[in-house]
């Protein structure tokens, strides 16, 4: 049989073989989040077009080229996210979240979608975990969000990760550069491709992140952007760098970091692995002051990051970092007669309100089919349940690992009998990991 349809270009289904792992890392972020103060912020999938525009910048090639926007039958023109850091701020803006204090620490996990090139690492559907931070000017809000980050790498034991950093200052210290970059490249305008060539007037330091080889090697040799930062971006910088010392989180200074999005201020950053082929930024962050602001709110010094997760684990599994998969199920129960069927299913649901996972048969296999499952799922325990059993009202449990069987009440007492067995296979499988006799 052939299938109507297939899955959009550009997208992964993330199946029950894996999403274990995606759950695992999940679960390592928000906690680390939490250690580090931060709350969840959920916002909706798609945004009025105009926050992009505004937020992102209508220079970069994401508004430009990747942008997924269409028209609603009302007439307005609504974007899927390309990124979670603007509709996490409309969201604080619109709420009045801004009203609980600062500094106000939040976190994301999103999806998030750009058309895009589709290749390893880089997906027109992917998925982000971002935190964000309002109200703090401080250089030690950037060292944190930045050791937040690196935090999650060390939890799940990612090698060679390499955090580079720079500074790509204000915007009364930018527009220098902007000036000193407009003339460089200006004398370079015949071998630039178009799109950089719109950027020339509007928004040089565009330019630098193309990616055509001759812009990129044209840019190279551009001027640095730090040596064109204020004394007030320096000491920021220094005090940046000052708090990553003392924490001893490792940094490379690189001053080509400019990142792709217009909203950035003074602080940017990368994080880096060898392990994800060309696509090698797993994290990407820095402080933008002035987004609040252009967004329509107060001025409000802010900053954050996005951690991509497709290319998290796809490190990880370079590196060979395994994962555990989760346990297989605790009691399967086999009914072999019609009354038995109905007995499995509601010591079942008591080992099920019990906080332990049990299953029984609910497709209508025979007593073969229901073991080869009961083994299939790996389940600690089996129990085979007849009509001779109902009547005696206790029936036998077999521990699969070790073969054991005991008998247990069908009546009062199950629970406490299984649980019983449970525990003492959970200490007998710890006691042998840690070699106890």
């Amino acid at each position: 049989m052939e299938l109507i349809t297939q899955k959009v270009k550009g997208t992964e289904d993330i199946l029950p073989a894996d999403s274990y792992k995606w759950q695992f890392v999940e679960e390592v972020m928000r906690s680390q989040a939490a250690f580090y103060g931060f709350r969840e912020i959920r916002t909706p999938v798609m945004e009025h077009t105009e926050l992009f525009n505004r937020s992102v910048g209508d220079t970069t090639d994401i508004v430009q080229k990747e942008m997924y926007t269409f028209t609603t039958k009302g007439g307005d023109s609504v974007t899927l996210r390309p990124e979670g850091t603007a509709g996490a701020a409309r969201a604080v803006l619109e709420n009045g979240v801004y009203n609980e204090g600062y500094p106000l620490k939040v976190y994301y996990i999103t999806s998030c979608y750009r058309y895009e090139k589709n290749q390893k690492g880089r997906q027109r559907e992917f998925h982000q975990f971002g935190m964000e931070v309002y109200g703090a000017p401080s250089f030690y809000a950037d060292a944190e969000v930045i050791c937040a980050a690196h935090s999650i790498f060390e939890r799940l034991g990612l090698q060679g990760i390499r955090l580079e950093l720079n500074s790509i200052g204000c915007p009364d210290c930018r527009a220098q550069y902007q000036q000193a970059l407009r003339e460089y490249f200006t004398a370079h305008k015949d071998a630039l491709c178009p799109t950089c060539l719109s950027r020339l007037e509007r928004n040089p330091m565009r330019i630098l992140d193309c990616k055509s080889p001759i812009c990129s090697d044209i840019a190279a040799r551009a001027p640095r952007v730090l040596d064109y930062i204020c004394p007030a971006c320096q000491e920021h910088f220094d005090g940046v760098k000052s708090c990553l010392d003392a924490a001893g989180v490792e940094y490379t200074v690189n001053p080509t970091i400019v990142r792709g999005l217009d909203y950035y201020t003074r602080t940017v950053f990368e994080f880096i692995s060898d392990s994800v082929g060309a696509q090698g930024t797993v994290c990407g962050g820095g402080r933008y002051d002035g987004l609040m602001e252009e967004l329509g709110g107060s001025p409000t010094p802010s900053l954050g990051f996005g951690m991509g997760m497709e290319r998290l684990l796809m490190a990880m599994e370079a590196q060979g970092i395994e994962i555990d998969a989760p346990d297989g199920c605790d009691l399967y129960i086999v009914g072999l007669s019609d009354q038995a069927r109905v007995k499995a299913f509601q010591l079942v649901q008591e080992v099920r309100r019990s906080s332990l996972t049990a299953e029984c048969d609910i497709v209508g296999r025979k007593l073969k089919p229901q073991m080869k499952y009961a083994n299939k799922i790996k389940a600690r325990f089996c129990m085979v349940l007849g009509d001779d059993d109902l009547a005696a009202d206790k029936a036998q449990v077999k521990n699969m690992v070790t073969g054991d069987s005991v008998t247990v009440p069908l009546g009062e007492g199950f629970l406490d009998a299984f649980f019983g067995l449970h525990v003492d296979s959970v200490m007998s499988e710890t006691a042998k990991q840690f070699g106890e006799p």
